[in-house]
């Protein structure tokens, strides 16, 4: 039976859920940032996520806020590129508005992925239609706080916010880049989707199916 409420174990195994599958999109991710990037998107991330496996690990967080410092940090100094210190202060945030909460109901995380999604805004200064993660994130966000708000399950309102971001991923491809290595492709950079974009539905479908399990 699916949860009504996501606790610390489940945060974890969202980690490592993550870990797995940006191992298994590493090639895929470095594809997309080869077209408009540094061709190290995928390398990053696969890096990033088994340093956050591996630092919980040997210092087992004792609620999902510490969690949220724990990942945050390793992915700032682990990471290159601006991957690191942008997904890091996502988590970095995430984390400061879980607190020591035991337990997350759908409100309660729309509100932290909103804080960390808030953070990245700050760090990046992108805005909707930058071609950035955050044209996946946007979406996500909005989808999941209308679900939230006619009453669906945490695993429908992740669900949502999962298409969304899917979406909002694909959406980036005709759009020419603002911000970023890609915008000094200038109208190149259009005809192909952000890898930042697409690293983000990858993070979401993770924590959908983790919530789903």
């Amino acid at each position: 039976m699916s949860p009504v409420t996501l606790d610390l174990a489940r945060l974890q195994q969202w980690m490592t859920r993550f870990a797995a599958v940006a191992e298994q999109n590493k090639a895929y991710l470095t594809a997309l940032d080869s077209a408009i990037g540094d061709a190290d998107h995928g390398t990053n991330m696969a890096r990033g996520s088994a340093a956050v496996l591996a630092k919980l690990e040997a210092s087992p967080p004792s609620t999902m806020g510490e969690l949220g410092k724990t990942a945050g940090m390793t992915l700032v100094s682990a990471v290159g590129g601006s991957a690191g210190p942008l997904y890091g202060t996502f988590f970095l945030r995430l984390g400061a508005s879980i607190g020591d909460a035991a337990e997350l109901d759908a409100a309660t995380l729309a509100a932290a992925l909103r804080a960390g999604v808030e953070g990245i805004v700050a760090r990046g200064k992108a805005e909707a239609g930058d071609k950035t993660m955050v044209d996946a994130w946007l979406p996500a966000l909005a989808a999941m706080d209308a679900a939230v708000a006619s009453g669906a399950s945490l695993v429908d309102a992740l669900a949502a916010a999962r298409d969304a971001a899917a979406a909002g991923r694909d959406a980036t491809e005709p759009l020419v880049a603002r911000k970023g290595r890609a915008s000094y492709l200038g109208e190149r950079s259009a005809g192909h989707i952000d890898p930042g974009a697409a690293s983000t539905a990858l993070l979401l479908d993770a924590l959908a199916e983790v919530a789903a399990a």
